[in-house]
């Protein structure tokens, strides 16, 4: 029965120690492939495979997107960028939007299966301050979610592992996920759009525009928005206590 309980456990965490293994050998071997500079010396090819297969172009564009969010591999943010420089803003920002959601979905369920149905079962068994926590989370998962999605300073990686430890279910994570990630993506697809002009220029793209005061300041608002939740449950905890 042992036997078959710790088989049964590595089996659940095979996808997880893929991910983590596929993690590493990307970021080894891909780290300079996937580069502003490999866009910029593969656009023409990139834009004639599009202007001749263009469905198919969006498809492979999705599934590659979603694979470097699921095996947390370097260049999400250059993916983004050539949703905007292929496809324009829209449709690029629901390719993007899209695609790192699913690849989030993926990370997630892996994550869960492996690591979080047990954490999070653990948790909900323990007595005292471990218990009070997952309460807290459990009562306030859409407000942490947004918020987690919404903060530039908090990696992608670390916001698609967190809700998979702690219980979240998988349809909030994904809704979430997908409405959560739409500011950040509508600015970074929109610099994609004008990659074009860029590239003529010989110039590269403000990696920084997000931190600039017209984009970030509106960014810390929906996060003060999703936060004041959060803030007033804590309020009345206090008042209660």
């Amino acid at each position: 029965m042992a036997e078959h309980d710790r088989s049964g456990a590595l089996l659940r965490r095979l996808p997880l120690l893929l991910v983590a293994l596929v993690a590493v050998a990307g970021f080894v071997l891909l780290r300079d492939e996937l580069s502003f500079e490999a866009l910029r010396d593969n656009r023409e090819t990139l834009l004639a495979f599009r202007d001749a297969h263009y469905l198919s172009a969006m498809a492979v564009f999705v599934a590659a997107y979603a694979a470097i969010v699921a095996f947390s591999l370097p260049g999400a943010l250059l993916a983004t960028l050539t949703g905007g420089f292929l496809f324009g803003l829209f449709p690029g920002v629901l390719l993007n939007v899209t695609a790192a959601t699913i690849g989030a979905a993926l990370i997630f369920l892996a994550a869960r299966a492996g690591l979080g149905e047990a954490l999070a079962a653990r948790m909900d068994a323990s007595d005292g301050l471990v218990r009070r926590i997952k309460r807290g989370i459990d009562d306030s998962q859409w407000e942490m979610l947004f918020l987690i999605r919404l903060v530039p300073a908090v990696p992608f990686f670390v916001a698609n592992l967190v809700p998979a430890l702690v219980g979240v279910p998988l349809w909030r994570y994904v809704i979430a996920t997908f409405l959560g990630i739409i500011p950040g993506a509508l600015v970074y697809t929109s610099v994609g759009a004008g990659l074009g002009e860029v590239f003529e220029q010989g110039g590269t793209p403000d990696w920084g525009l997000i931190f600039e005061p017209q984009i970030l300041l509106p960014l810390l608002g929906l996060c003060a928005l999703a936060g004041l939740p959060l803030a007033l449950k804590a309020i009345r905890g206090r008042k209660g206590l």
